[in-house]
């Protein structure tokens, strides 16, 4: 399984497609001929996203589903969309996420309920479901996208941080649930990528990529689906986050309340 193993005769369904991680993810699959199913919450952003893929990749398979990852049915839709259109998906790319800086008795319980549902929730419903159908295949791919923040309790992150932990848990798990079953399964990550997540200006992100700060999607997503078909069970992009791991691991009560004091309330008093 080399650096770009073609994927011709397998079909990728990737959440939050419409942007960002995700379209990176539908760019890098289609560039292996790997048919896609786009999947995202705005209709009219993931036209455009398969648009433009096209202009790159104009022989591309591409199927585009509009759908809310926290609807109660989600997995039933996505099993009729691709009866519907005879399709037999083998790899999944659990990659839709939201994003929050602030104190949890800020947030609302609307985005609490959000949180849940699209970090736990979906993601662990639709691992199941597409592990049950692989396991009698006898193969499969399942990617995870969690968080280096899943290993950093700052003020600020409880949401974020603790529902991309669970994803990390739970991957690690499923991924020894199925290795019997030949279904690698994969947690991914990542420390800070050049997308749109976290509202950084685009003079800071190439500023950011240019000394290893922060990752480009495009070399994340190749790193990530490598990684994935080669069965490893995590992935975390680069050695400084690896080390900057460590190093939130044992920050001091004193700098991490520093990190309240002068970004969290005085961003709550603006």
């Amino acid at each position: 399984m080399g650096k770009n193993k073609d994927l011709s005769g397998s079909c990728a369904i990737v959440t939050g497609a419409a942007g960002g991680i995700g379209f990176s993810f539908c760019r890098e699959l289609a560039s292996r001929n790997c048919r896609l199913i786009m999947v995202d919450i705005s209709e009219e952003r993931l036209s455009t996203a398969a648009s433009t893929l096209k202009t790159t990749f104009p022989e591309a398979s591409t199927y585009l589903l509009t759908a809310d990852l926290t609807s109660a049915n989600v997995v039933e839709r996505l099993e009729s969309f691709i009866k519907d259109n005879s399709l037999d998906p083998d790899i999944l790319i659990n990659n839709a996420g939201i994003f929050s800086f602030a104190p949890v008795t800020e947030v609302s319980e609307g985005k609490i309920n959000c949180f849940v549902d699209l970090h736990v929730r979906a993601v662990t419903l639709l691992s199941r479901w597409m592990a049950a159908r692989r396991m009698e295949a006898g193969n499969g791919w399942i990617l995870n996208i969690s968080s280096m923040s899943c290993w950093a309790p700052m003020p600020g992150l409880s949401m974020y941080a603790a529902t991309k932990a669970y994803i990390r848990v739970f991957t690690r798990s499923l991924h020894y649930d199925m290795k019997d079953y030949g279904v690698k399964v994969m947690a991914a990550c990542p420390g800070g990528i050049a997308t749109d997540l976290f509202g950084l200006p685009e003079n800071l992100k190439r500023l950011a990529v240019k000394i290893g700060a922060i990752d480009t999607p495009e070399r994340f997503t190749r790193n990530a689906i490598n990684k994935l078909l080669k069965g490893r069970q995590q992935y975390i992009n680069g050695w400084l986050n690896r080390i900057a791991i460590f190093m939130v691991g044992i920050t001091p009560t004193t700098v991490r309340m520093m990190v309240k004091h002068h970004l969290l309330d005085k961003g709550i008093k603006r």
